[in-house]
């Protein structure tokens, strides 16, 4: 996790400042909880993901009649991308 993580306190702050209070015994639990997603974000962040198409593009690729025209705009946005 980073070094400087959301504390018990400041969570119940967010919370009551997005018009959400939360009751006393949640406080640590939501915490934990914001900084767990904060840690999973870190690192998708870093996750080198190349020429990785994303997912609508591989959905859309995967139908067989549509496999030639998603070729046809991925080569299309490649070549765009090289202008």
């Amino acid at each position: 996790m980073s070094a400087v993580e959301l504390t018990a306190a400041e969570a119940a702050r967010c919370a009551l400042r997005a018009g959400l209070p939360l009751a006393g015994e949640r406080h640590a639990d939501v915490a934990a909880t914001a900084n767990h997603i904060h840690a999973v974000i870190s690192t998708l962040r870093d996750l080198d993901f190349g020429e990785t198409l994303p997912a609508a593009h591989a959905a859309h690729a995967a139908h067989p009649v549509r496999a030639a025209h998603a070729a046809h705009v991925v080569e299309r946005e490649v070549a765009d991308a090289s202008l």
